[in-house]
């Protein structure tokens, strides 16, 4: 449709041209023989000459026939033929826009316009209200404009659209077909668009006006039918008062002015008009735009967008598949690697412990071989429970479950006691060993235990890979943060083998050992490391390292944590003072439902001389506590997952019991359950302290010890 409308536009403007060439040699053979001088009087050549500047009105909506162009004055086939008139008439004319909407001649007067253009021509009308109006100076025929499939007919009733800078075609209209029904809008490009979505059923307009917003893409679907009869004859008219004395001054001086533009009028002749409109035609047609480009091709561009949009998809659900299988492959690697790693790690003191059991069987009698047997027996029990811990360790970190401590603690005793814990090992292997404490605030808000964790990890680690003679140097400084915290950093330095710069880039990996550790006799599970970055990470914190290869390695440890207040303080040292001494030896209830730890405990507590009654599970526990005789025990060892009744419900029990000593006894949980949300939830059942299995005996008897 677009394109027919632009071949039809550019035939009409060759034909155009051919006549205009053909007519080229008639107006200079016509301007030479009637001269412009000669058909003036000499009356009108002195107005010419001393009237000054003529104020003209015109209407900008009617492109190409009037509009604004790029310098914001009057454009078009009319500013073409208003020049030459002027350059035959010797007139000068102001053009001034007129306002949207219907102009009344009321506003034209009391604006001083002297003449208005674009005009409708209309003989009856001009000698029904004595206006002076001009012959027409453009004439081209009127056309309707309606959609496709519209069937018009005269007689038929029909909405119309009309701008109402048209208004003398509403008369027209309502003369010609009364059985239609007006609306007045403020454009053409508003009467185009009431037709285009059935607001109105047709438009009657100018066809140069109509052809050229019938380019734009949205119109496709409009159509034009001529009307016959109905031609479109646009004049100037005189602004002067109506129905004044034909002898009026005023009314002179404008009928001498129409009387000069009738003359230029004629003077042109109809190839040097149809130059200028072929002019003003083709050098303003509709241009095309960026949205006429969209709309025209909507349709397409949203087939091509649903196309790209699933193009897009289909890539990432097939990168994504990609990323997954690459990871799950590099998952399974390190799976594959640490139950390796693991197999060997576990596999190598098992087979210490069974082998350090089939010693002592065999050496019963020798005393000093024996309780060299049980040393090195607890210390591969002491490792495979490191393991363990560390495993556990690293996957609640991994899914964020670990809840760190918040209380009150005494950072320079916790260093003087990791100084006092790593002094023996670093003399026993002859390493130079230095701590350097430089304190700000001692009393700092955090947790003790996993503080204390990574320092000696990361001096375990430091003393492990230095050479005997070497080096180990630990400093610790502090300073305040911009929000009051206080910021603690802790750097390990040591002279001794370091590590690979590739090395140093998965050293906080999961399950990473360099593969050198293993011929080197060190034993480990790659998980220490990763463990203190996620730990110092959660403190808000960084573990950092700078290693060479035989140079020695640097890790740089930082957290941060709020200073103790005075009330913090107080309020510690008051929980520590409300814990009950005993006279003698406590009176111990063990609820554990595994007989043979509950064998172990039994014999192990009553071999240090205490009283202890063994039940296996916590119904039990509450029963024999309840059935007692106030005061009989002092202190419930109380396992968590048993049968019957859990040792949470069996604590709450024994609180709710209505006796004195049920709020006195010293419950204790021990469990495998080691994490915190365990003890806490141990704690808010109404027990006192949580020892963790498996049970160092050393450390359960002296928290005994302390209540006697």
């Amino acid at each position: 449709m677009l394109l027919h409308r632009r071949m039809d536009r550019i035939l009409a403007g060759i034909i155009a041209v051919f006549f205009f060439v053909c007519s080229f040699s008639g107006i200079s053979a016509n301007a030479e023989e009637v001269q412009p001088e000669t058909e003036f009087t000499e009356e009108e050549k002195e107005y010419a000459a001393s009237c000054g500047t003529l104020k003209v009105g015109y209407v900008r909506d009617r492109k190409p026939i009037s509009f604004h162009d790029d310098a914001g004055e009057l454009g078009g086939i009319s500013r073409n033929i208003f020049d030459r008139i002027s350059e035959i008439t010797g007139l000068k004319f102001e053009y001034v826009e007129l306002p949207a909407g219907d102009v009344t001649y009321d506003y034209l007067l009391e604006q001083k316009f002297d003449l208005v253009t674009g005009v409708e021509y209309n003989k009856e009308n001009q000698k029904a209200r004595g206006i002076l109006m001009s012959d027409p100076y453009l004439s081209s025929r009127k056309v309707i404009v309606a959609k496709e499939g519209l069937e018009f007919n005269e007689n038929g009733h029909f909405k119309v659209a009309i701008s109402t800078g048209s208004q003398t075609i509403r008369k027209v209209l309502t003369d010609r077909y009364p059985n239609f029904e007006l609306y007045d809008y403020d454009t053409i490009e508003d009467c185009l668009t009431a037709v285009n979505e059935g607001e109105v059923d047709l438009l009657i307009q100018n066809q140069y006006v109509v052809e050229y917003w019938l380019y734009k893409p949205i119109y496709s679907k409009l159509k034009v039918i001529p009307v016959v009869g109905m031609d479109d004859q646009l004049c100037f008219s005189a602004v002067v008062p109506l129905q004044v004395a034909d002898d009026d001054p005023d009314w002179l001086e404008s009928k001498l002015q129409i009387d000069m533009i009738n003359k230029a009028i004629a003077m042109m002749s109809d190839g040097e008009v149809a130059a200028y409109i072929i002019d003003a035609t083709m050098g303003n047609m509709y241009k095309y735009t960026i949205g006429d480009f969209i709309y025209q091709y909507r349709y397409t561009l949203v087939l091509l967008g649903i196309a790209l949009v699933m193009i897009g998809i289909l890539l990432y659900v097939n990168m994504t598949i990609r990323i997954r299988s690459i990871k799950d492959r590099a998952n399974a690697k390190a799976k594959g690697d640490f139950l390796s790693t693991m197999s060997h790690e576990i596999r190598t003191p098992l087979n210490g412990v069974l082998s350090l059991n089939y010693l002592m069987s065999q050496n019963l009698g020798n005393q000093e071989k024996l309780s060299n047997y049980l040393k090195q027996s607890s210390s591969v029990a002491q490792y495979l429970l490191s393991l363990v811990n560390n495993i556990l360790d690293m996957s609640k970190l991994q899914e964020s479950d670990v809840e760190l401590e918040h209380r009150p603690l005494n950072l320079q005793l916790l260093l003087e006691t990791v100084e006092s814990i790593e002094m023996s090992s670093m003399e026993e292997k002859g390493i130079e060993f230095t701590m350097d404490i430089a304190l700000t605030a001692p009393e700092i808000m955090g947790d003790e235990i996993r503080i204390q964790q990574i320092l000696i990890n990361l001096i375990d680690n430091a003393r492990k890979y230095t050479p005997e003679h070497g080096r180990v140097a630990v400093e610790v400084k502090q300073d305040a943060d911009s929000e009051g915290n206080v910021r603690t950093t802790v750097d390990v330095i040591d002279n001794g083998r370091g590590m690979s710069e590739e090395f140093q880039k998965k050293l906080f990996d999961p399950f990473t050992q360099e593969s050198s550790t293993v011929s080197q006799g060190n034993q480990g599970t790659g998980l220490g490391m990763a463990i203190c970055s996620l730990l110092a990470k959660r403190m808000g914190g960084s573990l950092e390292v700078e290693s060479k290869l035989g140079e020695g390695s640097h890790f740089t440890f930082t957290f941060f944590a709020e200073p103790v207040s005075m009330q913090e303080s107080e309020a510690e040292s008051k929980a520590e003072s409300k814990s009950a001494v005993l006279d003698s030896k406590p009176t111990i209830l063990i609820a554990e439902d595994n007989e043979l730890n509950g064998e172990i405990l039994l014999e192990l507590l009553s071999g240090e001389g205490y009283l202890v009654t063994h039940v296996d599970n916590g119904r039990k526990a509450v029963d024999t506590f309840e059935k007692s005789a106030p005061g009989t025990y002092n202190v419930i060892l109380m396992d968590l997952l048993m049968p019957e009744m859990n040792g949470y419900d069996a604590a709450k029990a024994i609180r709710a019991l209505k006796r004195p000593d049920a709020e006195t006894v010293k419950i204790f949980a021990c469990t495998a359950n080691s994490f915190k949300e365990d003890r806490d939830k141990a704690l808010a059942s109404g027990m006192d302290d949580f020892i963790a299995k498996p049970i160092d005996i050393q450390k359960l008897l002296k928290k005994l010890d302390h209540l006697t």
